[in-house]
């Protein structure tokens, strides 16, 4: 585990040298256009949710409570007040296309089938950022595009709605209560994270240990369908021991990955 010094130094590595390949992987340059990353002396991240309900809620308020600087959204602001109040005084809220633009990361929590519109509507403000997305597929909510998904992997799809991001899969196979409880005494729930940028999944594997979590990375972005909604893995609770051992990965996954 990580102290907060050693945390905040490779936050402010991966705001630093945006645009490095890591670990063998090929990382496209930020565009020119490119709105500045901040992050604070404690390591502390700007994050941006689209999408404030239970899921975004209750993430956004683990990462506040751990730090960082957030800023809520949905197409009602003022309906956030209580929650904004509950994150403490670095807390906001916004639109979604502010969420999208202030974040250094952003956690997209919306039902799957809005994930196209939001793609279309804030991904120029989400270009080259670290992108946290936790939605699941549902053909009776979502239609046929869900059929799509389920069938390619979500990670697959996602990162065709959200071109241009540094796309990780993650929060997607736990349940917003939860969130809500972690972390869970003694034994830490395990957290399946997929993404193809070792530097997005370096961020995002901090992240899940402020919000309570052990993380678990599964592999790339297609093997995010293996803790995808309905998979043995999702929303079960299991430790990182059983998740690793359920999905036939090695102790320590994210060495290959990271370098470490």
């Amino acid at each position: 585990m990580m102290t907060s010094d050693e945390r905040g130094m490779t936050r402010r590595g991966f705001l630093q040298s945006a645009g490095v390949a890591a670990a063998g992987l090929a990382i496209a340059p930020l565009p020119a256009w490119a709105p500045a990353r901040s992050v604070g002396m404690n390591g502390s991240l700007r994050i941006g949710i689209i999408g404030s309900g239970r899921m975004g809620g209750a993430v956004g308020l683990k990462w506040a409570h751990a730090g960082h600087r957030v800023l809520f959204s949905s197409r009602n602001p003022d309906q956030l007040t209580e929650l904004v109040a509950d994150a403490g005084a670095e807390a906001q809220a916004g639109l979604p296309d502010a969420a999208a633009t202030y974040g250094d990361v952003v956690l997209i929590a919306v039902p799957y089938g809005a994930l196209p519109q939001v793609g279309r509507d804030y991904g120029v403000h989400m270009q080259g950022k670290v992108v946290i997305d936790c939605g699941n597929p549902r053909a009776d909510r979502d239609g046929p595009m869900a059929d799509d998904a389920i069938a390619r992997g979500t990670g697959v799809v996602s990162a065709e709605y959200l071109s241009g991001v540094r796309l990780v899969r993650a929060f997607n196979a736990v349940g917003f209560t939860m969130v809500r409880d972690a972390p869970r005494a003694p034994v830490r729930i395990g957290m399946p994270i997929a993404g193809d940028d070792a530097d997005a999944v370096e961020v995002v594997t901090e992240l899940v240990e402020d919000s309570g979590f052990e993380p678990v990375f599964v592999g790339g972005l297609e093997r995010a369908r293996e803790f995808d909604r309905g998979t043995a893995v999702y929303v079960r609770g299991m430790s990182a021991a059983e998740l690793r051992a359920a999905l036939n990965l090695q102790p320590n996954p994210t060495s290959s990955l990271l370098g470490t």
